[in-house]
């Protein structure tokens, strides 16, 4: 019984699937239109599915990922530190030493090194890590070996490498293990190679992945005066069955004691210690974006599903008379069904495997693309995972979007199907009906995507149109860090920097040059505490150091005082510089020229430093956000203004790098090598950094939000095209379905004008069910894009207003061709014909 089923089930396919290839081989034109519109459907949806799936959906390359976490301080009230939890060097110890529910804990911090020794010198990112932190995220090297806590402590000079700077700086070489190499001029020893897929931290963008790593050692500076410099990062494994919230009461309790044991004069600063699992903070600055994304892709699949089901829902009507035929002859509902569905997962696993094709053809061209602010671009790629999604994606779309139409087939009455004179007989109301439902459906999915392009582009536009308080014409820039083997003592970096500024100023064209530590508006964020003259609170403003004139070369506009000079050295009285925002702050009405500040919390013992100029506001951080008020001092003074918490030794370094700045009267680019060669005269193995125009590095900061605009606004493009594509086919098979009825109306006289105003009327109707529908589907969705969007409210009536208005032309344009081909019937000919 079980054999005789099993052949009639495999008879049964074998006849679907022959009767499927027949009937798409004499219809070839619509067969390869569903499966254009899927593979473009299920191509997007899979290119976007990789990257949420590289991203958000793949575990992190550690042993037991889930239960790392990262330890780190927020300062309440006080503005110390940095703008992402960190910890001082000292902490480190401490919460590893009384922190009873992790297994182990690890330090690291961000080191920008020149590498030579082996060719061209070159600046590279790095990271200084306490020795257990490999055995900590339960990695170890592919080649060699990590570093020892033994070489930790005792300030051991060597070196892991990344497998990326492995493969390109050192060809691969499988005996690197033992070379030499020079960091920052001092000579290092190769000693072991990570894996791959090891990449720690994993930060955003290719440009900010660490291509090696070396011991911690944590310097006397680090353990004393970094007391108050919150520039470490802590990462923590849980034991087992503990959470991160019972970390974080236990990471309390140690800050409740370390707040106790604060040097005198910094106050009396409130920690609230934060513990986030590695993964989630990962990834939590671009969940909003992607989820965006994809909305947006499942958007574009829902269109094309409809799209599909309506051109299915077609071919069953042009072939009721057949259908009814084949029922009377003896052909069972069920097989009708299967046979319909046969077609229908035919066409569906063709767009499968198309779409594949361009998913993997749009992240070739696309991924270099992706914004910086996108971490783990590296795994972003087509596996079996995300094969498989697309493949099942095909086949789910396929049943579903078929088993309307092949219901629809199997409930033909043989009767009126085989009384109906030929192909363009009526339709049948339940089916015009099902037509016109889809189509309703489309126009209102695409509507809301053409709202949420809109509302980006909006919010763009309002982003590019915001005074940064810059002049960015004229601007080149470029970073360079001082290596200490060589630029050891403040006075070499300071005759270096003097020599540096003197020739480039002496260079034809050139009309101001200086350095800063904090390029304006490219996103990074920093914060001072201060404290004004006469006010008994710390206030928090993002502090900059420069040399130079900075100033001038940047475009900023004084309002009031003087900028810096020669003058302004480190045995000079202090002095700073304040913006606008700050001035209103601290002295409304006042004029701010000749107040005094101070940095550090009310109770710190610093000198005061005189304001003698006052800045319009300029946008440090990123174009999007408030304008912070900000204190800019000469890099000279930087010691001499921290008081007793300076280095004592008079000639210890203070700031030894940061960005130049010069402005002439070249474009940028004529510039630059002008620009390699003075920096080469004074020291052949510098490396500059990020050289580039200012509006390249504006541009930079905003390049989140570019790739978002672009990306929505493409799937809105795409949307649209497919939900007029839709509307058109749809419309165009009404007209031909109801050629007969057509006819007569023109034989009996109607103008042939009536008639293609009927078939606009028609379509006009279906374009505002549309966009009545999408304008509310709006209204409710648009809200997700609440934290992409500036100055723009989500519910803007132009947005909507505008998609709306543009749909509905496109929904009439769509309807023009048909209705024009309504209107030249010929009665006789067609009529004839039926």
């Amino acid at each position: 019984m079980a054999m005789r089923t099993w052949k009639k089930g495999t008879t049964m396919f074998f006849q679907g699937l022959r009767y499927a290839l027949r009937s798409i081989r004499k219809s070839p034109g619509p067969a390869l239109v569903v499966v254009a519109m899927l593979a473009l459907g299920i191509g997007a949806t899979t290119a976007i599915f990789s990257i949420v799936e590289g991203v958000l959906l793949r575990p992190l390359p550690f042993a037991e990922p889930e239960r790392l976490v990262k330890i780190g301080d927020m300062l309440e009230g006080t503005g110390i530190g940095m703008a992402t939890p960190g910890v001082p060097a000292p902490e480190i110890a401490r919460y590893t030493r009384e922190m009873q529910t992790l297994n182990g804990t690890g330090g690291y911090q961000w080191q920008s090194l020149e590498l030579s020794g082996m060719g061209e010198p070159a600046k590279i990112a790095a990271y200084r890590l306490s020795a257990g932190m490999f055995p900590l995220l339960g990695v170890s090297p592919m080649i060699g070996r990590s570093f020892t806590q033994q070489e930790d402590d005792e300030r051991a000079q060597v070196a892991v490498l990344s497998y990326g700077s492995w493969r390109t700086r050192f060809r691969g070489d499988p005996n690197v293990v033992g070379t030499k190499i020079l960091l920052d001029r001092a000579p290092y020893v190769i000693v072991g190679v990570m894996p791959q897929t090891f990449e720690f931290p994993i930060n955003a963008g290719e440009g900010n992945r660490s291509e090696l790593w070396v011991p911690i050692s944590f310097t006397q500076d680090d353990l004393t005066h970094g007391a108050w410099r919150w520039n470490f990062r802590m990462l923590g494994r849980l034991k087992p069955g503990v959470t991160p919230m019972q970390a974080q009461q236990d990471a309390q309790r140690v800050a409740a004691g370390i707040m106790k044991d604060f040097p005198a004069g910094m106050g009396h600063p409130q920690i609230r210690s934060v513990v986030a699992r590695l993964d989630e903070d990962t990834v939590a600055h671009v969940k909003p974006m992607l989820r965006a994304l994809f909305l947006a892709v499942v958007v574009v699949l829902l269109i094309a599903c409809a799209n599909l089901a309506g051109v299915l829902l077609v071919r069953v009507i042009r072939r009721r008379r057949e259908t009814a035929v084949r029922l009377a002859l003896g052909a069972s509902r069920g097989v009708v069904v299967t046979q319909s569905l046969m077609e229908t997962l035919i066409l569906s696993a063709a767009g499968g495997v198309l779409g594949l094709d361009l998913a993997w053809v749009g992240l070739r061209l696309g991924k270099s693309l992706l914004p910086e602010s996108l971490p783990r671009t590296s795994e972003i790629g087509l596996d079996w995972r995300v094969g498989g999604f697309a493949m099942l994606l095909a086949l789910i779309t396929g049943v579903l979007c078929g088993l309307a139409p092949a219901l629809a087939a199997s409930r033909v009455q043989m009767n009126d199907g085989l009384r109906e004179g030929g192909r363009t007989g009526t339709s049948g109301t339940g089916h015009a009906r099902l037509r016109s439902v889809l189509v309703v459906m489309e126009l209102s999915v695409a509507l809301v995507l053409l709202t949420s392009a809109g509302l980006l582009l909006r919010s763009f536009a309002n982003l590019r149109s915001v005074d940064l308080g810059i002049r960015t014409d004229h601007v080149l820039t470029a970073g360079y860090d001082l290596p200490a083997q060589q630029y050891s003592k403040q006075s070499a970096v300071d005759v270096f920097n003097s020599e540096l500024l003197n020739r480039l100023r002496a260079l034809p064209g050139v009309e101001a040059v200086g350095t800063t530590t904090e390029l304006p508006a490219v996103g990074s964020r920093n914060f001072q505490m201060y404290v004004p003259e006469g006010v008994n609170e710390g206030k928090m403003a993002w502090p900059s150091l420069v040399i130079g004139d900075y100033f001038e070369a940047a475009g900023i506009r004084l309002l009031g005082g003087r900028f810096f000079t020669n003058a302004d050295r480190a045995d000079s009285p202090l002095v700073v510089i304040v913006n606008r925002k700050l001035a209103e702050q601290v002295w409304p009405g006042q004029d701010p020229i000749g107040k005094r500040v101070h940095l550090g919390a009310p109770e710190s013992p610093l000198p005061w430093m005189r304001v003698i100029g006052e800045i319009a506001d300029v946008k440090q951080g990123a174009a999007d956000e408030e304008t912070l008020p900000q204190l800019y001092q000469p890099a000279l003074q930087i010691r001499a203004s921290a008081g007793s918490f300076g280095d004592s030794d008079p000639d210890a370094v203070g700031v030894s790098g940061g960005r130049i700045v010069m402005r002439g009267k070249l474009e940028p680019n004529e510039m630059v090598s002008s620009l390699r060669n003075t920096v080469h005269s004074i020291d052949p193995m510098l490396p500059l950094t990020n050289v580039e125009s200012m509006q390249d590095a504006v541009e930079g900061g905003q390049a989140s939000q570019r790739f978002d605009t672009a990306l929505i606004s493409l799937f809105a493009c795409i949307a649209v095209l497919l939900a007029v594509i839709g509307c058109y086919s749809v419309i165009a098979a009404a007209v031909a379905l109801r050629t007969q009825e057509m006819a007569i109306r023109l034989a009996l006289g109607a103008r042939r004008s009536s008639v293609a105003e009927l078939v606009l009327a028609w379509s006009v109707r279906l374009g505002l069910a549309g966009c009545g529908l999408g304008v509310i589907v709006s209204l409710c969705t648009t809200r997700l894009l609440q934290s992409l969007l500036f100055r723009v409210d989500p519910l803007d009536a132009v947005s909507v207003a505008g998609a709306g208005v543009l749909l509905l032309a496109m929904v009439i344009a769509a309807a023009a061709l048909p209705a024009l081909r309504a209107a030249r019937l010929d009665p006789l000919r067609a009529l004839h014909v039926e």
